[in-house]
């Protein structure tokens, strides 16, 4: 079957892939367009693995929530440079993710990864299919899901992203949104490792404690004094790591558990955060980097 410059060209927009690749795919299908593109479909998972070593820690974190069902979900997808994180096919494939996750009820990346895209792929087949036609490395890092009452923020274009889940019978009062949106940005910017003082682990209490009781008698304290300066300063800890010991960003005179308190007064009802996840684009991955004389070498077929 013969095909035109025409069908290379309806296969690339269909597909997005290089004109060569669309060129060679008709080729080998002898022009059958729907053959041709489980061609390029084949040929992309291959390309996906050649891809899947290469560093990917940047990206966007994402925010999607589903009014009708009460659910959020914050979620981390990695691309290996910022200008693809930008790139809006990229933030729809980011938030469908994100749907995907609601709407399968997935609670794992594997689960997931299984979970219906759309009427014809699963997300593990599109995500291949985005490191096909995008050309980098992509991967689905994390995500945390709530239910109930959900506020979320995002910071800095998905640098940082917030989802906070509050118990409260104000939800539909004015002031609630402006207190719930509050506590997110209060996340963000101050980044506290536990809800409050009884979710600390013991463990990393006690290892604390040790920190403290060293330092205060590297100080020259006896072990009394040491032991009571420990006691002392083990609050300070507290307001650096619990959310509700913090100091509100707003007005650091009260901490946030005494401003939730002062807006459920005024608002006449309760409000109480039972739980927050914060994440940071590429926290605690390898960074790429590139080395663009040697690119330039490359390109050039080699170096001096």
């Amino acid at each position: 079957m013969a095909f035109t410059a025409k069908d290379v060209a309806a296969l690339r927009e269909k597909t997005g892939c290089g004109m060569m690749d669309c060129k060679k795919a008709l080729t080998e299908t002898d022009g059958d367009m729907e053959k041709a593109v489980e061609f390029l479909r084949e040929k992309g998972l291959a390309a996906a693995a050649k891809k899947a070593g290469r560093i990917a820690a940047e990206g966007v974190v994402a925010a999607v929530v589903c009014k009708d069902c009460n659910t959020g979900v914050l979620i981390e997808v990695n691309s290996e440079t910022d200008f693809v994180s930008k790139n809006e096919d990229f933030q729809n494939f980011v938030k469908n993710c994100g749907m995907a996750v609601i709407t399968s009820g997935a609670n794992t990346l594997e689960e997931l990864l299984a979970a219906k895209y759309d009427e014809g792929s699963t997300v593990e087949e599109m995500l291949r299919e985005k490191i096909l036609t995008i050309g980098e490395n992509i991967k689905i890092r994390r995500f945390e899901k709530y239910t109930g009452v959900i506020e979320t923020y995002i910071h800095g274009g998905g640098r940082i992203g917030v989802m906070c889940n509050f118990k409260t019978d104000c939800a539909d009062k004015p002031g609630f949104t402006e207190l719930a949106k509050d506590i997110c940005m209060q996340i963000a910017a101050a980044n506290p490792t536990y809800l409050n003082k009884e979710q600390v682990p013991a463990d990393v209490l006690e290892k604390e404690k040790e920190i403290l009781r060293a330092q205060a008698i590297n100080e020259g304290k006896p072990a009394n004094i040491a032991e009571k300066m420990v006691m002392g300063r083990i609050g300070k800890f507290y307001k650096e790591n619990c959310l509700l010991e913090q100091a509100f960003v707003k007005d650091p005179d009260q901490s946030v558990a005494k401003h939730i308190a002062a807006v459920a007064k005024e608002l006449g009802g309760q409000v109480e955060v039972i739980g927050f996840v914060r994440y940071e684009k590429g926290e605690g991955l390898e960074k790429r980097v590139d080395d663009f004389a040697e690119e330039v070498a490359k390109m050039s077929g080699g170096s001096n």
